[in-house]
């Protein structure tokens, strides 16, 4: 079986090499600003109403945009390119004003200020700028990908759609990587919920990606975003129209998985999932009348799928060896509704109010025997049921009121969270003596409020912001063990324990725009109270707590060297806090023998982060390159350990001291031929972990060294979009990633190929497509780790394989 896998591996190599010279496509829009000002009398410094305003070329004062000021002497000119112009006020009896306007890249409002008019003559001075249209923000520190771009995953669920984007890596279980960091904060629609987590990462793998419009990765966050998160911001944004009248979409998917076995089960245990089939119907309505918009999206996601079917050999040092597999056979249901209005009050002040329901159901059915080393006897077989429910509903209500001067902006938002989580799990346990029946549930109720208040004040060259946020975050939890004859489970380790969280905060952040500098400043202050009640029976655990005042700085300095090449240079500190999952005090056994506890005595991780990036432009094409170096205090990890006399692995969270990462990052999007574009993503980083010393707690006090490691690794991403003719749409995207380091060891390469195909028909209303993940079904995670006194590598072989085709219809 390996020899075939080799060869096969070598096979797919040989197939990236060649798709290296294929493939690639990323798409942006660029950005339209609204010019603003007054005009004011030199004399007598009153306004002037009725003044006529025009926007021109530098080069030959040719009219681009036209305007009379109001009664107070105000005027607006909306949806001006990027550029240099020239501003020409004329009133009769007034001596024509000439003033040169630059219209940058990072603002939506240029506040021009007060132009007199008087008989003086102005030297003008020509200023000359271009604007590229590119998927990286003009500040470089964001990227945005359109779901519909991405032909190859449409159908599937966020995470998904998020494995080929590039800057962007997901792992086996489920994670996102940026930059070889799991520390991402997600957010939806700007904002954190229990939907994907406040800090970590949650059922991304059950959002479907028909409910999304776009998805923003945000490298280095301003003082304005959290400071949580050491790796970036993705931002998650909902679809919503607003067209006039009545409109909306619907869309079918269907798709199949696992059509063969990778790796067969060991004996005796109930079958893999094979064939598993997939469905997801969505709908998005919209009606937009006068001054109200009502906007409406429905989705829903059943999915089988062969979630787990790892093979690991556990090697001891007195010569004990345990060969086991871990397989899991999922059913997922989930159904997400997202409702909403946007009231335009006056033309100054805007209200919107939306709530998102969401209800996921899990169903896990389990096996895992563990035999000797030659497979001749099975010591053990763990079979589980694992039924969970997840409830989540946010509420948001937002009120934007607009001052006469364009840009000047002052926003309040309040959001409301809660997030039900009720898991019960049943296990046979098969001994060679007896079979034993036990179950536990567990139910946890999260409410999080939150209210921000920020306020925009545009300036001659940029802007200011600042604002303050309140949290207000508690989440009880309630674990209660039904152990049965020779139970293996530790039934003194169940009980409650309550996580409250508050977190007031308050940030100012300076932007500056000349012709060839920019400058961005920020100041984000946090104080942060985590109280951690536990059951006082606990064998192992006590109440307890944190709090800390921390500044978060956040800088950028860019020099534009000419229309086409910018330099930007990023410092930002940021934190990781532990969320409650790390905390959590209860053993978990979906795997009987590597059991997952918390530590409720893990502390938050600082990091560092110093990025110097550049752009270039051309006709067909960008190309954005970035070094960067983070440094990590207190680093977040988990740690496996034994105790005497037993072969159970216990998986704690820990603080692992300092870690770096240094690395380089390239992003290339070229237009090769009129119906084919290029994108290549390149990641590669030197991790290093110091050593380190730590004390576990659970189940006995036991301590845990390790030495320092060091690897190189990284990430290649390949994307080639394709525009035939007759509205036909192909991608093919190839993703290979490099060894890299995990907690006491490391993990081995992978590689995938994804392809799909879309058309329009219909007169462009309708849209069919089909396509495949893991085409060559390659892809399986394998791991090594190392402990005191054990080894064990493990081969994942979950299901990477989908085949789906889907029909949407626009109305």
């Amino acid at each position: 079986m390996h020899g075939t896998y080799a060869g096969k591996n070598q096979l797919m190599q040989r197939i990236f090499l060649f798709l290296l010279l294929l493939t690639g496509a990323i798409t942006a829009t660029a950005q339209q600003v609204t010019v603003s000002g007054i005009i004011k009398d030199a004399a007598t410094r009153a306004p002037m109403p009725f003044v006529n305003i025009s926007l021109r070329t530098v080069n030959d004062t040719t009219p681009i945009k036209g305007t009379i000021t109001e009664e107070q002497g105000r005027f607006q000119l909306h949806n001006i390119k990027q550029g240099s112009y020239l501003l020409l006020a004329t009133y009769i009896g007034y001596q024509p004003r000439y003033l040169p306007v630059r219209v940058g890249e990072l603002n939506n409002f240029l506040d021009v200020g007060a132009i007199e008019l008087t008989s003086a003559a102005k030297t003008l001075h020509e200023i000359t700028v271009a604007g590229k249209e590119a998927v990286v923000s003009p500040k470089m520190d964001k990227k945005t990908f359109s779901i519909a771009d991405n032909v190859s995953q449409t159908g599937g669920s966020v995470l998904a759609a998020m494995k080929n984007l590039p800057g962007v890596t997901v792992t086996s279980d489920g994670k996102l990587q940026i930059r070889g960091s799991e520390q991402v904060m997600v957010l939806i629609d700007g904002q954190q919920t229990a939907l994907t987590g406040f800090g970590a990462q949650s059922s991304l793998d059950n959002i479907p990606a028909s409910a999304i419009d776009r998805i923003e990765i945000i490298n280095n966050p301003s003082a304005r975003y959290d400071a949580n998160g050491n790796a970036g911001i993705v931002n998650i944004i909902y679809k919503k129209e607003k067209k006039e009248g009545f409109n909306g979409k619907a869309g079918l998917t269907t798709g199949l998985g696992a059509l063969w076995i990778k790796q067969h089960n060991y004996p005796g245990i109930r079958p893999q999932y094979q064939r598993t089939p997939k469905l997801n119907p969505s709908l998005g309505l919209n009606y937009l009348k006068g001054k109200v918009n009502f906007f409406l999206q429905g989705d829903y996601l059943y999915n089988q799928t062969l979630n787990k079917n790892e093979f690991a050999d556990r090697f001891y040092e007195d010569g004990t060896v345990v060969k086991q597999q871990t397989k899991r056979n999922r059913t997922t249901n989930v159904g997400t509704l997202k409702a909403g209005a946007d009231w335009n009050l006056s033309s100054k002040d805007n209200f919107s109010v939306s709530g998102l329901f969401s209800r996921e159901h899990i169903l896990d059915r389990g096996d895992e025997p563990f035999f000797n080393k030659d497979l001749s006897q099975r010591q053990r077989l763990w079979q589980f049921l694992e039924d969970e429910m997840k409830t989540t509903f946010t509420a948001s209500a937002s009120w934007q009121h607009r001052f006469a001067e364009p840009g000047r902006v002052l926003n309040a938002a309040f959001n409301y969270t809660f997030h039900r989580e009720d898991e019960k799990y049943f296990f046979t346990n098969f001994m060679p003596a007896y079979i034993g029946l036990d179950s536990f549930k567990l139910l946890s109720d999260e409410h999080v409020a939150d209210f921000n208040l920020d306020y925009i004040q545009p300036l001659h060259y940029g802007r200011f912001e600042t604002g303050v946020k309140f949290r207000n975050r508690t989440i009880p939890v309630n674990m209660q063990f039904k152990p049965g004859e020779n139970s293996p489970l530790d039934v003194n380790a169940g009980g409650w324990a309550d996580y409250h969280e508050i977190i007031p905060a308050i940030y100012g952040n300076y932007i500056l725009e000349k012709e060839h500098l920019e400058v961005e400043a920020g100041l984000r202050v946090e104080y942060v109270k985590i109280d951690y009640q536990v059951n006082p029976n606990h064998p192992t655990y006590r109440s307890n707590g944190y709090e800390y005042t921390q500044p978060f700085p956040n800088l950028r300095l860019a020099y534009k060297v000419n229309d086409y090449n910018k330099f930007s240079l990023f410092y930002n500190r940021r934190v990781d806090r532990p969320n409650e999952g790390d905390i959590r005090i209860f053993p978990k056994y979906d795997d009987a023998e590597i059991i997952k506890v918390g530590n409720p005595g893990l502390r938050p991780q600082y990091t560092n982060t110093f990025e110097l990036a550049y752009k270039t432009d051309w006709n067909s094409g960008f190309l954005t390159s970035s070094l960067y170096h983070k440094r990590m205090d207190a680093t977040i990890t988990r740690i496996a350990s034994t105790v005497p006399g037993s072969t159970l692995i216990y998986n704690i969270f820990q603080n692992a001291g300092k870690s770096y990462s240094t690395g380089v990052e390239m992003l290339l999007s070229h237009k090769l031929t009129p119906w084919a574009t290029l994108g290549v993503n390149l990641n590669g980083y030197q991790h290093i972990v110091n050593a380190f010393t730590v004390v576990n707690l659970y189940p006995v006090e036991n301590t845990f060294s390790a030495a320092r490691e060091s690897i190189f690794s990284g990430n290649l991403k390949v994307n080639g979009a394709f525009h035939f003719a007759h509205s036909l749409e192909g991608q093919l995207t190839a993703i290979y990633q490099a060894p890299d380091l995990i907690p006491q060891g490391k993990t081995f390469s992978r590689f995938s190929i994804d392809a799909g195909l879309k058309k329009g028909i219909q007169q462009g209303r309708g849209e069919v497509f089909a396509n495949v993940t893991d085409l060559a079904n390659t892809l399986r995670s394998k791991k090594e780790v190392t402990g005191n006194g054990f080894r064990y590598v493990s081969n994942d072989y979950y299901e990477t394989q989908v085949f789906r085709v889907g029909y949407s219809y626009k109305f």
